[in-house]
Protein backbone atom coordinates (compact mmCIF):
# COMPACT_ATOMS: atom_id res chain seq x y z
CA UNK A 1 0.00 0.00 0.00
CA UNK A 2 2.73 2.31 1.00
CA UNK A 3 4.88 1.35 -1.94
CA UNK A 4 1.96 1.77 -4.27
CA UNK A 5 1.25 5.22 -2.86
CA UNK A 6 4.89 6.18 -3.13
CA UNK A 7 5.04 4.89 -6.65
CA UNK A 8 1.90 6.74 -7.56
CA UNK A 9 3.21 9.88 -5.93
CA UNK A 10 6.51 9.63 -7.76
CA UNK A 11 4.76 9.09 -11.06
CA UNK A 12 2.54 12.17 -10.51
CA UNK A 13 5.48 14.52 -9.91
CA UNK A 14 7.20 14.04 -13.30
CA UNK A 15 4.31 15.37 -15.47
CA UNK A 16 4.06 18.42 -13.21
CA UNK A 17 7.74 19.27 -13.78
CA UNK A 18 7.35 18.69 -17.52
CA UNK A 19 4.31 20.97 -17.65
CA UNK A 20 6.09 23.83 -15.90
CA UNK A 21 9.11 23.51 -18.20
CA UNK A 22 6.82 23.50 -21.23
CA UNK A 23 5.02 26.63 -19.99
CA UNK A 24 8.35 28.32 -19.31
CA UNK A 25 9.58 27.51 -22.82
CA UNK A 26 6.40 28.88 -24.36
CA UNK A 27 6.78 32.02 -22.28
CA UNK A 28 10.36 32.54 -23.45
CA UNK A 29 9.37 31.95 -27.07
CA UNK A 30 6.51 34.43 -26.70
CA UNK A 31 8.77 37.11 -25.21
CA UNK A 32 11.39 36.59 -27.94
CA UNK A 33 8.68 36.77 -30.60
CA UNK A 34 7.31 40.01 -29.16
CA UNK A 35 10.82 41.48 -29.03
CA UNK A 36 11.43 40.52 -32.65
CA UNK A 37 8.13 42.08 -33.72
CA UNK A 38 8.96 45.25 -31.77
CA UNK A 39 12.44 45.36 -33.32
CA UNK A 40 10.90 44.91 -36.78
CA UNK A 41 8.47 47.76 -36.17
CA UNK A 42 11.26 50.02 -34.91
CA UNK A 43 13.49 49.09 -37.84
CA UNK A 44 10.67 49.73 -40.27
CA UNK A 45 10.00 53.08 -38.63
CA UNK A 46 13.68 54.00 -38.84
CA UNK A 47 13.78 53.11 -42.55
CA UNK A 48 10.67 55.21 -43.23
CA UNK A 49 12.21 58.12 -41.30
CA UNK A 50 15.61 57.76 -42.96
CA UNK A 51 14.47 57.28 -46.55
CA UNK A 52 11.25 59.30 -46.64
CA UNK A 53 10.76 61.72 -43.77
CA UNK A 54 14.29 63.15 -43.94
CA UNK A 55 13.58 63.93 -47.60
CA UNK A 56 10.40 65.76 -46.61
CA UNK A 57 12.27 67.76 -43.98
CA UNK A 58 15.27 68.34 -46.25
CA UNK A 59 13.21 69.58 -49.19
CA UNK A 60 11.29 71.94 -46.90
CA UNK A 61 14.42 73.32 -45.22
CA UNK A 62 16.22 73.79 -48.53
CA UNK A 63 13.25 75.55 -50.10
CA UNK A 64 13.19 77.90 -47.10
CA UNK A 65 16.93 78.55 -47.48
CA UNK A 66 16.37 79.57 -51.11
CA UNK A 67 13.43 81.78 -50.11
CA UNK A 68 15.52 83.54 -47.46
CA UNK A 69 17.87 84.73 -50.19
CA UNK A 70 15.04 86.94 -51.44
CA UNK A 71 15.70 86.21 -55.13
CA UNK A 72 13.15 85.52 -57.81
CA UNK A 73 12.87 81.73 -58.25
CA UNK A 74 15.06 80.42 -61.05
CA UNK A 75 13.26 78.77 -63.95
CA UNK A 76 13.72 75.01 -63.57
CA UNK A 77 12.08 74.01 -66.87
CA UNK A 78 10.90 75.73 -70.01
CA UNK A 79 7.16 76.48 -69.67
CA UNK A 80 4.82 74.68 -72.05
CA UNK A 81 3.80 77.99 -73.61
CA UNK A 82 7.37 79.25 -74.02
CA UNK A 83 7.90 81.28 -77.20
CA UNK A 84 10.03 79.81 -79.96
CA UNK A 85 12.79 82.30 -79.20
CA UNK A 86 12.59 83.32 -75.51
CA UNK A 87 14.54 86.28 -74.21
CA UNK A 88 17.69 84.87 -72.68
CA UNK A 89 20.86 86.11 -71.04
CA UNK A 90 23.69 87.31 -73.24
CA UNK A 91 26.76 85.10 -72.95
CA UNK A 92 29.66 86.78 -71.15
CA UNK A 93 33.03 85.09 -71.50
CA UNK A 94 35.30 87.74 -70.01
CA UNK A 95 36.47 88.01 -66.42
CA UNK A 96 33.45 87.03 -64.27
CA UNK A 97 32.56 88.53 -60.89
CA UNK A 98 33.69 86.31 -58.00
CA UNK A 99 31.96 86.53 -54.60
CA UNK A 100 33.93 86.44 -51.36
CA UNK A 101 33.98 83.20 -49.41
CA UNK A 102 31.27 83.47 -46.70
CA UNK A 103 31.06 82.37 -43.10
CA UNK A 104 30.32 78.74 -42.24
CA UNK A 105 26.76 77.54 -42.99
CA UNK A 106 25.93 80.74 -44.89
CA UNK A 107 23.80 80.13 -47.98
CA UNK A 108 25.37 82.18 -50.77
CA UNK A 109 24.27 80.57 -54.05
CA UNK A 110 21.83 78.16 -55.68
CA UNK A 111 22.10 75.58 -58.42
CA UNK A 112 19.77 74.11 -61.03
CA UNK A 113 20.55 71.06 -63.18
CA UNK A 114 18.36 71.13 -66.32
CA UNK A 115 19.00 67.41 -66.93
CA UNK A 116 17.18 66.67 -63.67
CA UNK A 117 13.72 67.78 -64.82
CA UNK A 118 11.39 68.20 -61.86
CA UNK A 119 14.14 68.82 -59.33
CA UNK A 120 13.96 72.14 -57.42
CA UNK A 121 16.49 74.93 -57.22
CA UNK A 122 18.91 73.87 -54.47
CA UNK A 123 20.76 76.17 -52.06
CA UNK A 124 24.56 76.09 -51.80
CA UNK A 125 25.99 76.86 -48.36
CA UNK A 126 29.48 77.15 -46.91
CA UNK A 127 30.88 73.94 -45.41
CA UNK A 128 30.49 70.21 -45.92
CA UNK A 129 29.79 68.83 -42.44
CA UNK A 130 26.57 66.87 -42.09
CA UNK A 131 25.17 68.41 -38.93
CA UNK A 132 25.07 72.08 -39.94
CA UNK A 133 25.22 72.01 -43.74
CA UNK A 134 24.57 68.83 -45.72
CA UNK A 135 21.65 67.51 -43.66
CA UNK A 136 19.70 70.76 -43.15
CA UNK A 137 20.86 72.86 -46.13
CA UNK A 138 21.52 70.48 -49.02
CA UNK A 139 24.57 71.36 -51.10
CA UNK A 140 27.80 72.31 -49.33
CA UNK A 141 30.85 74.18 -50.62
CA UNK A 142 34.25 72.75 -49.67
CA UNK A 143 35.96 75.50 -47.66
CA UNK A 144 39.11 76.79 -49.27
CA UNK A 145 38.17 75.73 -52.80
CA UNK A 146 37.39 78.33 -55.45
CA UNK A 147 34.19 80.35 -55.33
CA UNK A 148 31.83 80.43 -58.36
CA UNK A 149 33.50 81.96 -61.42
CA UNK A 150 37.00 81.96 -59.95
CA UNK A 151 40.08 80.36 -61.47
CA UNK A 152 40.40 77.06 -59.67
CA UNK A 153 37.97 74.35 -58.65
CA UNK A 154 34.59 75.37 -57.20
CA UNK A 155 33.84 72.14 -55.32
CA UNK A 156 30.55 71.08 -53.76
CA UNK A 157 29.08 68.00 -52.07
CA UNK A 158 25.57 66.75 -51.30
CA UNK A 159 23.67 63.66 -50.26
CA UNK A 160 22.63 61.12 -52.86
CA UNK A 161 19.97 59.63 -50.57
CA UNK A 162 18.10 61.14 -47.60
CA UNK A 163 17.74 64.79 -46.54
CA UNK A 164 16.29 65.90 -49.85
CA UNK A 165 18.93 63.90 -51.80
CA UNK A 166 20.07 66.85 -53.98
CA UNK A 167 22.52 64.69 -55.98
CA UNK A 168 20.30 61.61 -56.24
CA UNK A 169 20.34 61.64 -60.06
CA UNK A 170 24.05 62.38 -60.45
CA UNK A 171 24.71 59.36 -62.66
CA UNK A 172 22.37 60.78 -65.31
CA UNK A 173 24.81 63.58 -66.11
CA UNK A 174 26.81 63.25 -69.33
CA UNK A 175 29.51 65.34 -70.98
CA UNK A 176 28.15 68.67 -72.18
CA UNK A 177 25.26 68.86 -69.70
CA UNK A 178 24.87 72.32 -68.12
CA UNK A 179 24.76 73.04 -64.39
CA UNK A 180 23.61 76.58 -63.60
CA UNK A 181 24.92 78.24 -60.43
CA UNK A 182 23.48 81.58 -59.29
CA UNK A 183 24.76 84.11 -56.79
CA UNK A 184 23.11 87.40 -55.93
CA UNK A 185 24.62 89.17 -58.95
CA UNK A 186 25.65 86.48 -61.41
CA UNK A 187 24.56 83.39 -63.34
CA UNK A 188 27.41 80.90 -63.96
CA UNK A 189 26.84 78.16 -66.53
CA UNK A 190 29.18 75.21 -66.11
CA UNK A 191 29.23 72.15 -68.39
CA UNK A 192 30.12 68.57 -67.52
CA UNK A 193 33.51 67.47 -68.84
CA UNK A 194 33.90 64.07 -67.18
CA UNK A 195 32.71 61.72 -64.42
CA UNK A 196 34.55 59.14 -62.34
CA UNK A 197 34.35 57.02 -59.20
CA UNK A 198 37.09 57.35 -56.58
CA UNK A 199 38.00 56.23 -53.08
CA UNK A 200 36.70 58.52 -50.29
CA UNK A 201 40.29 59.36 -49.37
CA UNK A 202 41.07 60.73 -52.85
CA UNK A 203 41.00 64.46 -52.10
CA UNK A 204 42.74 65.29 -55.36
CA UNK A 205 39.32 65.61 -57.00
CA UNK A 206 38.77 68.92 -55.18
CA UNK A 207 42.32 70.21 -55.76
CA UNK A 208 42.59 73.57 -57.59
CA UNK A 209 43.51 71.57 -60.69
CA UNK A 210 41.95 68.08 -60.30
CA UNK A 211 43.72 66.83 -63.45
CA UNK A 212 47.14 67.79 -62.05
CA UNK A 213 46.85 68.47 -58.30
CA UNK A 214 50.42 69.79 -58.13
CA UNK A 215 49.88 72.42 -60.84
CA UNK A 216 48.69 75.99 -60.50
CA UNK A 217 45.14 76.25 -61.82
CA UNK A 218 44.47 78.12 -65.06
CA UNK A 219 40.87 77.08 -65.70
CA UNK A 220 37.57 77.96 -64.02
CA UNK A 221 36.20 74.56 -63.05
CA UNK A 222 33.62 72.98 -60.79
CA UNK A 223 33.43 69.57 -59.09
CA UNK A 224 30.39 67.78 -57.64
CA UNK A 225 30.92 64.88 -55.20
CA UNK A 226 28.49 62.43 -53.59
CA UNK A 227 28.41 58.93 -52.15
CA UNK A 228 28.56 55.85 -54.38
CA UNK A 229 27.01 53.39 -54.94
CA UNK A 230 23.46 54.26 -53.95
CA UNK A 231 22.81 53.71 -50.21
CA UNK A 232 26.54 53.29 -49.55
CA UNK A 233 29.50 55.48 -48.63
CA UNK A 234 32.09 53.03 -49.91
CA UNK A 235 33.16 55.28 -52.79
CA UNK A 236 32.58 58.77 -54.20
CA UNK A 237 30.93 59.65 -57.50
CA UNK A 238 32.62 62.71 -58.98
CA UNK A 239 31.49 65.06 -61.73
CA UNK A 240 33.94 67.58 -63.19
CA UNK A 241 32.74 70.66 -65.06
CA UNK A 242 34.19 73.76 -66.75
CA UNK A 243 32.76 77.28 -66.86
CA UNK A 244 31.08 77.90 -70.21
CA UNK A 245 29.90 81.49 -69.68
CA UNK A 246 28.36 83.86 -67.16
CA UNK A 247 25.67 86.56 -67.16
CA UNK A 248 24.39 89.19 -64.74
CA UNK A 249 21.23 88.27 -62.83
CA UNK A 250 19.90 91.77 -63.55
CA UNK A 251 19.04 90.51 -67.04
CA UNK A 252 17.21 87.45 -68.39
CA UNK A 253 17.98 83.92 -67.21
CA UNK A 254 20.34 81.67 -69.20
CA UNK A 255 18.90 79.82 -72.19
CA UNK A 256 19.71 76.54 -70.43
CA UNK A 257 16.91 77.35 -67.98
CA UNK A 258 14.29 79.05 -70.11
CA UNK A 259 14.89 77.37 -73.43
CA UNK A 260 16.09 73.93 -72.48
CA UNK A 261 19.46 74.23 -74.25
Amino acid sequence: MTATAQGTGTGALAPARHGRAHDLLLGVVGVVGELMITAGVLLGGFIVWQLWWTDVEGDRAQAQAVERLGWEPAPVAAPASAPAAPTVAARETGEPPVPAEPEHATTFATMVVPRWAGEPERPISQGVDRETVLDPLGVGHYPGTAMPGAVGNFSVAAHRTTYGKPFNRVEELVAGDPVVVRTQDTWYVYRVTSTRVVDPSDVSVVAPDPVDPQAQPTQRTMTMTTCHPMFSARERYVVHLALDYWAPTSGPAPVELVGGA
